[in-house]
């Protein structure tokens, strides 16, 4: 904090996307890093703050702590490429299951629209926090269930034989 209560944010690099629309970051040396892929330290319960920008070798470039931090334009950038990255439709409802054995397709809503998809392994649910539950699909599409006990009485039925 400076002495009249304001707080002042140095950024040590620029982020811009380069013809092909990769993530470009250039740090303090001038050294452009393309490629950049950021990920969030906690997804679910703290989205905005601790994000890491790794290179193409997977190694850490730079440490975000908080989004909000960041100028507008490189805010943008990298509020797009998290939500490309992020992308986890929220199913609202289970209209059927295949069997109830695994594999097996799932017809549900999202708040995407309708769409199916293949459960592998009733591991693929995954229990959070406060009733919440993340299903992966066959093809890595994360389906977040906010409240599994907010769904409609014939979802949870569905549902409740995978849990």
């Amino acid at each position: 904090m400076t002495p009249d209560n304001t707080t002042t944010i140095t950024i040590a690099f620029a982020l811009a996307r380069d013809a092909f629309g990769r993530l470009v970051l250039t740090d303090t040396q001038g050294e452009h890093h393309v490629g950049i892929t950021p990920v969030r330290a906690f997804p679910l319960t703290a989205p905005g703050e601790g994000i890491s920008l790794v290179g193409g070798d997977g190694r850490e470039l730079v440490w975000i702590d908080r989004v909000e931090t960041l100028p507008s334009p490189a805010r943008a950038l990298l509020e797009e490429e998290l939500a490309v990255r992020d992308f986890a439709p929220t199913l609202l409802k289970l209209h059927k299951v295949s069997s109830f054995g695994v594999p097996s397709t799932w017809t549900v809503s999202t708040d995407r629209g309708d769409t199916s998809f293949v459960l592998k392994a009733e591991e693929d649910i995954r229990r959070l926090e406060g009733g919440a539950l993340l299903i992966a699909s066959a093809h890595g599409v994360q389906f977040r269930i906010p409240d599994a006990k907010a769904l409609d009485r014939p979802s949870r039925k569905l549902l409740e034989r995978f849990l």
